[in-house]
């Protein structure tokens, strides 16, 4: 082969070896780009979310301030048989923690305006009737710590205040659906709420998110459990908010992409790491610290769904009830 002949096919494989590595290059930043593009959250759900507190005075002669003890979310279920998912009419329920309300006559909930020039608004919920009988609706298994309230999503919209929610046809997965979108150990999620009370200033709410992935849910999703587990710090404060999974439009081999964000539960709370300090004479216990291990349980929007479904059958029970006014 001539020194020019050889010169040329050495171009070639130069230039070919050249256009392959530019080509793997966009690969990766397209790749990335993706990535970073699709590990975001819907606006709309974080609007979704709201305080739950009370007003607490916090040194005498001072004016009383908002004091947020737990998050909670608006939840939405079709209450027509319409077919189409724009023209659907919903139920509009307050979802929470058990715990959350244990223990207490009201609740104040705290929802932002739809103008963000305009303050917060609270709305002291009464929990209990005047012969201590329960407003609210929990879960029948005490061990599922879910209660619900029904609101009146009209009254939220004529009083400029945020409405938005999670519907349940739409934006939720439950065990049956993250089978089916193939939810798995690994995937990333968000935890939206209030950790340590931090809600914002006293004009807004103002959401905290909080990045993990899921720890643990073949258990849940074989029906061998009620909860499941992220691994995310979750503090006081969290307790009752959402837990979304993030879309993922790139998969490896025997995974599917996720190319929705959903709604898959709610926050219990986390698991505590103890640690033992024993008597070297006796060997007796005599000092137990207590650490957040950074694995928190959620519940699964299956028990939502099913506290709903009392609460309703409750409420047509009652047939001549009036609206709520909340």
């Amino acid at each position: 082969m001539s020194r020019g002949r050889l010169w040329e096919c050495l171009s070639y494989h130069l230039s070919m070896r050249r256009a392959a590595q530019l080509c793997f290059t966009a690969l990766i930043c397209a790749l990335a780009a993706t990535a970073v593009f699709s590990d975001q959250i819907p606006p709309f759900f974080i609007n979704c979310v709201v305080a739950l507190g009370s007003f607490q005075v916090p040194a005498p002669g001072q004016p009383p301030q908002w004091h947020t003890e737990a998050s909670g979310f608006l939840y939405g279920v079709p209450a027509d048989s319409e077919t189409d998912p724009a023209k659907h009419m919903y139920s509009v329920f307050l979802v929470t923690n058990r715990h959350v309300l244990k223990n207490h006559t009201e609740i104040t909930v705290r929802l932002n305006s739809q103008k963000l020039e305009d303050p917060v608004r609270e709305f002291p919920v009464s929990l209990k009737d005047a012969d201590g009988r329960e407003l609210w609706t929990s879960h029948p298994n005490p061990a599922i710590d879910v209660s619900v309230i029904q609101l009146n999503g009209p009254f939220l919209r004529d009083q400029g205040l945020q409405s938005d929610f999670f519907a349940s046809d739409q934006n939720v997965a439950d065990k049956a659906k993250m089978k089916e979108i193939g939810l798995a150990i690994g995937d990333n999620i968000f935890v939206l709420g209030f950790p340590m009370g931090i809600s914002g200033t006293a004009q807004r709410n103002y959401v905290i998110a909080r990045h993990g992935n899921i720890a643990r849910i073949n258990d849940v999703l074989d029906s061998g459990g009620t909860t499941f587990l992220i691994d995310a710090f979750v503090f006081p404060g969290n307790s009752g908010g959402p837990v979304v999974s993030v879309p993922n439009l790139t998969a490896i081999s025997g995974t599917k992409a996720q190319d929705h964000a959903y709604l898959i539960g709610m926050v219990q709370g986390y698991l505590p790491y103890k640690d033992i300090l024993a008597s070297e004479q006796t060997g007796e216990a005599r000092m137990i610290s207590e650490e957040n291990s950074g694995l928190a349980e959620v519940i699964p929007v299956d028990y939502i769904n099913e506290t709903i479904k009392d609460a309703q059958a409750a409420q047509a029970a009652q047939p001549n009830s009036p609206a709520p006014s909340h």
